[in-house]
C-alpha cells in the first residue's frame, strides 16, 4: 500500500465502527487470481470502425488481455478467438489456434485496427456460424462447455443485429454487449442475452473500458468463495472475492509485506474527528428509482460511522441544475436521525451542475458557521453519473488546496476526466468507476485500500472493518437492486 504523510483520512475516522467485526491490520493485500472457470469456447467481436481511434483500440486490447489472464486456458478449458469488424469481417485467430494463455496474449498484441465502417450484424453473424464452427476448433454443444460471444462496440452498426443476435441466443450462445461512447444503447439490448442488466454494459470512454474486466473475470469463475474452499494462505483472516481473495488481520495485529502473515501492534489505534459531506447528484439522468439506491448506499456508510460530537458528523448537498443543502454538518448528532434525513430527501431532477456543487461545498460545507469543527479532517465524498454541464476546475482545485480530502465515484456516464479532476492526489486512489450497481461493490474494497494513509498501520485500527461492513452492506444491497440500464 502506498504510504502519504498526514493525519488520519477518511477510513480511520469513517471506520469508527461497532464492535463486531474483529479484524484489523493493513489493507488486505490482492493475492494471486485463482479462479477455475468453466471450459467455454469464448470469442471476442471487436469493433475497429473509424470512430475508433488507435489509441482507443488499444485500450481495448488490454481489456481483451485481463479477461483472458484470469481464465484457464487449454485444449480442454477454455478455448478463446477473436473476430475484428469494421466494413468487412477479419478473424484475427480461431479457437483452436492459441492454446496457451501466453500464446493468446501475444496474438491480441498484434491485432490492428480496420478502420472502416460498423458491420455489426455482419461481425455476429461471422461468429455464430464460422467462429464457434467445428472447423475453426469449436466444440460440440455440451452441457459442460459454454458458448459465448463478447461483442465491443462505439457506435450504431450500419446493418441489422436483432435477427442474427435472436437466431445466436436460439442456438445456446450467450452474448455480451459492450457499449463504449455515443453507441446506440438500443442496438446493445437487442444483441444482449437475459438477463440483460448482466448482459448489457455501457462506458463513457475507451478510457474506463477495462474498468469491465472484473466482472468478465467473475462471469466466468466457478469458484467464487476461496476462503470457504480453503484454498488460501492466510495466516488469520481470509476476506473472499470472486474468484480471487486478500489476506487481512485481526484487531491488534497489522498484515506484514507478504500480504499474508500477521504481526502485533505496538501500540494502541488513534483516532481523530472527521466532517464528511456527501455531494450527491440529483439530475434528470439519475432516475427516481436509483435515486433510492444512491439514498440507500448513504444509509449505509453512515450505519458504519460513530456519529458524535468528537467523532464522525455528517453533511448532505444534493446538486443537478441548482445546488441544495439538505442538511449542514452536526445538525443530526445520531445514526438514526441523519438516516431519516437521507430517506426524507426528495429529488431534484434536472441538470447536472457538478462545478456549482463543488463550490459550494468549497464556500459553504466546511465552514464553522455551518458546523464544521476546526482541526476535524475534512472529507468529500462526490457521487455523479454524468458529464457535468459546467466548468469544475477551479472549485475542485480550490477544494484541494484548501485540504479537503476528496473522493470522487462515479456511476454509469461518468465522465473519467472529471471524476480525476475531483479527486485528491494521488489520483488513482482517490476516484472510483463502476458501470452499474452490480459492480460498485468492488469500490468498497478499493476505498478500504487506498485511504487509510497513516504510517503506521496500526494507527488506523478500523480499516479492514470498513471492508468487512461496508463491502459486505453494498454486496446485500446490489444483491436486491439492481440498477437499470440507461
Amino acid at each position: 500500500m502506498r504510504v502519504i504523510p498526514g493525519a488520519v483520512l477518511l477510513p480511520c475516522l469513517l471506520l469508527l465502527l461497532p464492535l463486531a467485526p474483529r479484524t484489523h491490520g493493513l489493507a488486505p493485500q490482492p493475492r494471486g487470481h485463482l479462479c477455475r472457470t468453466r471450459p467455454t469456447d469464448l470469442v471476442f467481436v471487436v469493433d475497429s470502425s473509424r470512430s475508433v481511434r488507435p489509441v482507443e483500440f488499444e485500450k481495448v486490447k488490454v481489456f481483451l488481455s485481463q479477461v483472458i489472464e484470469s481464465l484457464n486456458v487449454g485444449p480442454n478449458a477454455t478455448r478463446v478467438g477473436v473476430v475484428n469488424y469494421a466494413s468487412s469481417v477479419k478473424q484475427e485467430f480461431p479457437l483452436r489456434a492459441h492454446l496457451s494463455k501466453a500464446a493468446l496474449l501475444q496474438a491480441v498484441r498484434r491485432i490492428r485496427p480496420l478502420s472502416t465502417g460498423t458491420m455489426t450484424g455482419l461481425a455476429i453473424q461471422f461468429a455464430i456460424t464460422r467462429a464457434l464452427s467445428d472447423a475453426e476448433g469449436g466444440r460440440a454443444k455440451s452441457p459442460g462447455i459454454s458458448k459465448v460471444v463478447i461483442v465491443v462496440t462505439d457506435g450504431r452498426p450500419q446493418d441489422s443485429v436483432q435477427d442474427v443476435s435472436a437466431r445466436a441466443r436460439a442456438s445456446g450462445v450467450e452474448l455480451f454487449a459492450i457499449g463504449v461512447g455515443r453507441v446506440d444503447k438500443a442496438t446493445l439490448r437487442q444483441m444482449a442475452s437475459e438477463p440483460q442488466e448482466e448482459h448489457v454494459d455501457y462506458v463513457e470512454s475507451y478510457n474506463v473500458i477495462e474498468k469491465l474486466s472484473k466482472k468478465f473475470q467473475e462471469a466466468f469463475c466457478l469458484v467464487s468463495d476461496l476462503c470457504a474452499t480453503g484454498d488460501h494462505d492466510c495466516e488469520q483472516v481470509c476476506v473472499s472475492s470472486p474468484g480471487s481473495y486478500t489476506c487481512a488481520c485481526r484487531e491488534g495485529f497489522t498484515l506484514n509485506s507478504d500480504g499474508k502473515t500477521c504481526n502485533v501492534c505496538s501500540g494502541g489505534g488513534a483516532s481523530s474527528a472527521i466532517d464528511l459531506v456527501f455531494l450527491i447528484d440529483g439530475s434528470k439522468s439519475v432516475r427516481p428509482e436509483n435515486f433510492e439506491l444512491v439514498k440507500k448506499f448513504i444509509n449505509q456508510i453512515v450505519d458504519t460511522l460513530d456519529v458524535s460530537d468528537t467523532l464522525a458528523q455528517v453533511g448532505l448537498v444534493q446538486y443537478s441544475s441548482s445546488v441544495r443543502q439538505e442538511f449542514p454538518l452536526g445538525r443530526y448528532r445520531t445514526k438514526k436521525d441523519i438516516k431519516a434525513a437521507v430517506r426524507g430527501m426528495s429529488y431534484m431532477e434536472k441538470g447536472t451542475m457538478t462545478g456549482a456543487a463543488l463550490k459550494y461545498l468549497v464556500d459553504n460545507s466546511f465552514a464553522v458557521s455551518s458546523g464544521a469543527r476546526p482541526g476535524a479532517q475534512k472529507v468529500g465524498i462526490v457521487f455523479t453519473d454524468g458529464r457535468s454541464q459546467d466548468y469544475i476546475n477551479d472549485a475542485a482545485k480550490k477544494a484541494k488546496d484548501l485540504g479537503f480530502k476528496m473522493f470522487a465515484v462515479g456511476v454509469g456516464n461518468a465522465v473519467e476526466d472529471e471524476l480525476r479532476e475531483i479527486a485528491s492526489e494521488p489520483v488513482a486512489e482517490h476516484y472510483f468507476y463502476t458501470a452499474d450497481f452490480k459492480t460498485i461493490n468492488q469500490i468498497g474494497m478499493k476505498l478500504q485500500k487506498k485511504i487509510c494513509v497513516e504510517e503506521d498501520p496500526c494507527e488506523c485500527e478500523s480499516i479492514v472493518k470498513f471492508q468487512a461492513k461496508v463491502e459486505g452492506l453494498l454486496q446485500a444491497l446490489t444483491r436486491k437492486h439492481i440498477l437499470p440500464r440507461g
